[in-house]
């Protein structure tokens, strides 16, 4: 028994004299769009003087994940040590579904929460015009969540606008008539209503005819020829 506690005893001693020989930044599955290791590092490197052969005992985890989890990029982050002394960090970055160009330009994420632009990465989404306002914000997250789960939209929406009277319009990716989706309710029946009229106007090779498609009436979309 004495000498089993003899050894313990040893290897605790061994496992806190450990210091931190190396940095390892991954991110989840493997995207690092808008954050990238270089600015990880450095963002260390500021609030912690580096890392070199750090006692392990002398780090505080949990305020490693909150300096990293501040920069505006992140979703959530975990930190931890592995054996051979390298502090591993594994990021989940913010996804942008939306770009915002008002008086200000962000992207709003899939939380509806906005998100600054990065030097690193420009996303391909549906970009947002008009009258922004908090209202409409909330708004378009509902629109652009109806567009992202469905893989005819998702490929052809390409912007929304905001109107002064909480109505909204949409631009798609290969057409020249403009969609007036009106107030952001019942937007299953409208987008069901959207999806039937473009396959029989692509069928009956009508839609380079249209200025203007309206979906605010019941049961019915309203076209505006050129």
């Amino acid at each position: 028994m004495f000498c089993i506690i003899g050894v313990y005893a040893f290897s605790n001693r061994r496992s806190g004299d450990k210091v931190i020989t190396d940095l390892d930044v991954q991110f989840a599955d493997g995207d690092n769009l808008y954050l990238t290791t270089g600015m990880v590092n450095k963002l260390l490197i500021q609030n912690f003087q580096g890392f070199a052969n750090v006692p392990k005992e002398k780090l505080v985890l949990n305020t490693i994940e909150k300096a990293i989890q501040a920069n505006k990029m992140v979703k959530n982050v975990q930190v931890y040590m592995t054996v051979n002394g390298t502090l591993t960090t594994k990021i989940a970055q913010r996804k942008p579904i939306g770009r915002v160009e008002g008086n200000t330009i962000f992207y709003l994420d899939d939380e509806g929460k906005q998100m600054p632009l990065s030097p690193n990465h420009s996303a391909r989404v549906p970009i947002i015009t008009g009258n922004i306002t908090g209202k409409s914000l909330e708004d378009v997250f509902a629109i652009l969540n109806h567009i992202n789960g469905d893989d005819f939209l998702h490929k052809n929406v390409i912007g929304i606008r905001a109107l002064y009277n909480n109505k909204y319009q949409l631009k798609i990716r290969t057409d020249n008539f403009v969609v007036n989706l009106g107030k952001a309710e019942a937007l299953d029946q409208k987008f069901k209503k959207f999806k039937a009229f473009y396959v029989k106007g692509t069928k009956d090779k009508m839609l380079s005819t249209y200025s203007l498609v309206s979906l605010e009436y019941n049961n019915q979309v309203v076209c505006t020829k050129i």
